[in-house]
């Protein structure tokens, strides 16, 4: 609560969220939402500060789900971390042009297209794997419906209705499918612990919980070997805590607007963060809502400038 507060002061942000769960069994360890209330007076409160970011808003979450699609990819055999996908020029789809925010504008191989963050790649890979298998991934993660944690302020997730192959494409990249930055902390959960998914609770397990296999132990050691090179070179340099193997990836991602489309100035910027990347105990899940850069950080509000250091 004190670091998102300090991040939320430091960058002029409306909200922030951040998690703490233990990847081995889905408990909630720690859960932050702000601005928040004091309970001794709850009367007081007003809607803003009553709403539960962590687990009530759903969000488009941006590149943290080029983790599930990478994993996706590899889980089907579609991709291996030999394959190559060309980002040369914008991927056009009907009226839609698909861009990568820093376009290195070459062929790249999958761990490049995790670490440079490739719209371009992400989507071209969720291309070949399919909607139907995409779909099928999503829903195996919990992403389809609204989370049985132990609270009444849990969020609905938004999906399209009709799936089509432009929605495929957008949601490899993290837009066009909604969920709460609880249910995003569950699913990084499952991709770093061996595969295994767990609902999410705050009540303490008292012995060992039954999880859902979604990938295999092979794949989740792939994807936290992408996770930790995130953080070596790539946007999760500012994460990186002395004495501690971390790995991770952001998610920068504009808001919807009341009647549609994207504002372009108004981000939700974040950072999931696992570690020690060996053997990932923890899973830290930060959120901050439309915060504004400094000169600090160059006038970026992106997740890597703004969400990692509070991981960090």
């Amino acid at each position: 609560r004190e670091e998102v507060g300090r991040a939320m002061r430091e960058f002029s942000a409306i909200g922030g969220a951040g998690i703490i769960m233990d990847s081995r069994n889905g408990e909630i360890m720690a859960m932050a939402s702000l601005p928040d209330f004091d309970p001794n007076h709850a009367g007081e409160a007003d809607a803003n500060t009553r709403f539960n970011r962590a687990t009530l808003g759903v969000y488009e979450l941006g590149s943290t789900f080029k983790i599930f699609n990478i994993a996706a990819a590899l889980e089907t055999g579609i991709a291996n971390m030999r394959s190559t996908y060309d980002a040369r020029k914008p991927l056009r789809v009907a009226r839609f042009a698909i861009r990568d925010y820093h376009a290195k504008n070459r062929i790249l191989s999958v761990p490049e297209i995790f670490v440079y963050s490739s719209n371009i790649g992400s989507a071209k890979m969720a291309q070949e794997m399919g909607t139907p298998t995409q779909q099928a991934f999503m829903k195996s993660l919990g992403f389809l419906k609204p989370l049985p944690v132990e609270l009444p302020e849990v969020g609905t997730p938004i999906y399209p209705p009709v799936w089509r192959p432009i929605n495929t494409l957008t949601i490899s990249y993290g837009h066009g499918l909604s969920v709460s930055p609880l249910h995003l902390a569950s699913g990084v959960a499952a991709m770093v612990n061996g595969g295994e998914y767990f609902e999410p609770t705050l009540v303490k397990p008292l012995g060992p919980r039954k999880g859902s296999r979604v990938i295999s132990e092979r794949t989740s050691t792939t994807v936290r070997k992408l996770m930790r090179l995130n953080n070596i070179e790539g946007s999760g340099k500012a994460s990186n805590a002395e004495g501690y193997i971390v790995g991770g990836k952001t998610g920068t991602a504009e808001k919807v607007g009341a009647r549609g489309g994207y504002k372009r100035k108004a981000l939700i910027s974040s950072y999931v963060a696992a570690f020690p990347m060996n053997d990932p105990r923890y899973v830290i899940y930060v959120l901050l809502d439309e915060p504004r850069g400094t000169k600090k950080t160059h006038g970026y509000a992106t997740g890597g400038w703004v969400a990692a250091p509070v991981v960090r």
